[in-house]
């Protein structure tokens, strides 16, 4: 998904009017940049400078997914001086993503089967040995 640059978000208005909170809450969740920087701020405040250093990304890549975070109320800074760091705005979001691990966990990680991370609706083998066909457009979570 990309990142509306103007204005920080993660979803532009016009998808962001269609879409309920819960799912536009996932989708903001959904992008594995901003999965490493929530994980890493769970371990306490940090600029973006640290973020790039550890994360192995470019200051403008963490900048744009901390606009995002903060757009969905998720992240916030505080500043010193002429530095910000960043923060959880909400510890819950930490009990969501351990739900979700345990989750993955309890069903093998066979989410990873999700027909909409099938590229162009080949069939795809579920546990038990039964193929279902994906749909190449259209299909759940499309």
């Amino acid at each position: 998904m990309a990142i509306d640059s103007d204005a920080g978000r993660c979803v532009n208005t016009d998808i962001a009017a269609g879409i309920p909170p819960a799912a536009a809450l996932f989708h903001s969740l959904a992008d594995e940049t901003r999965l490493k920087i929530v994980q890493r701020l769970a371990q306490g405040e940090a600029r973006v400078v640290d973020l790039t250093d550890q994360l192995g990304l470019a200051q403008s890549t963490v900048s744009k997914h901390l606009a995002c975070l903060r757009g969905c109320g998720l992240v916030d800074y505080r500043a010193e001086g002429r530095q910000s760091f960043y923060a959880l705005t909400r510890p819950e979001l930490m009990d969501l993503l351990g739900a979700a691990e345990q989750l993955l966990a309890a069903t093998g990680h066979a989410v990873t089967l999700c027909p909409v991370s099938t590229p162009g609706g080949a069939p795809i083998s579920v546990p038990g040995g039964a193929e279902t066909a994906v749909p190449a457009e259209g299909g759940v979570g499309a």
